[in-house]
């Protein structure tokens, strides 16, 4: 897969809607019904974070049982993870930065890559080796929503799926602005829900985040 067929197919995954939920599952048997529950408010798009031992059989789990959903693998840091996320059925992978081995890996791994940046060198360097579809990460912590419009005007190339420290409350600020596509949150799941099976207020978080207005997504 080319540079610019690798940035369509994840711009059109990331288009599907405003809100990326990122997910921290750490039993298989809560995935299905999860993921349900999202796609059920609207939120179809799901990225399954490699932070728990279950994360794998999660996303095997979810590709299987729930079409709907376009499931991905995040917290991708090395070659293998992305292969072995290819073979569990990930359908794009994101990392929390960018590696000179991930790049290569990301090269020619048929699952589209969304790198991890926090600075415009690291948005410069990854748009050269034929990825400008980028995550800020951590997005608050490194400038937020400003940093992202101060972007536009010298890297009008870039696009953005901002993560790290985005709430209900702030994610609005990041989805006015034309460079962003969407962005991540773990507020659709919070533990405390997840682990009570308390699927129909995750499915209402769902609804609310589905209906958030954004000026990025054509």
């Amino acid at each position: 897969m080319d540079a610019e067929s690798r940035r369509e197919a994840l711009l059109s995954t990331l288009r599907l809607g405003p809100v990326v939920p990122v997910l921290i599952v750490e039993e298989v048997r809560t995935a299905v019904p999860l993921a349900r529950a999202l796609v059920a408010g609207g939120i179809r798009v799901l990225e399954v974070t490699l932070r728990t031992d279950a994360a794998l059989d999660v996303i095997r789990a979810i590709a299987a049982e729930v079409p709907e959903a376009v499931v991905g693998v995040g917290t991708v840091r090395r070659p293998a993870q992305l292969d072995a996320a290819a073979k569990a059925g990930a359908k794009f992978a994101v990392s929390p930065g960018a590696t000179p081995a991930l790049i290569e890996a990301a090269k020619a791994s048929p699952v589209p890559w969304l790198p991890g940046i926090a600075t415009p060198s690291e948005g410069m360097t990854l748009a050269e080796a034929g990825f400008s579809v980028l995550k800020l990460f951590p997005a608050e912590a490194v400038g937020g929503a400003k940093l992202i419009a101060s972007l536009a005007s010298p890297l009008p190339d870039l696009r953005f799926c901002p993560t790290g420290g985005i709430d209900r409350a702030k994610a609005g600020d990041y989805l006015k602005l034309k460079n962003v596509v969407c962005v991540g949150g773990s507020w659709l799941a919070p533990p405390a829900l997840v682990a009570a099976g308390n699927w129909a207020e995750i499915e209402t978080l769902a609804k609310d985040a589905a209906t958030l207005p954004r000026a990025g997504a054509s």
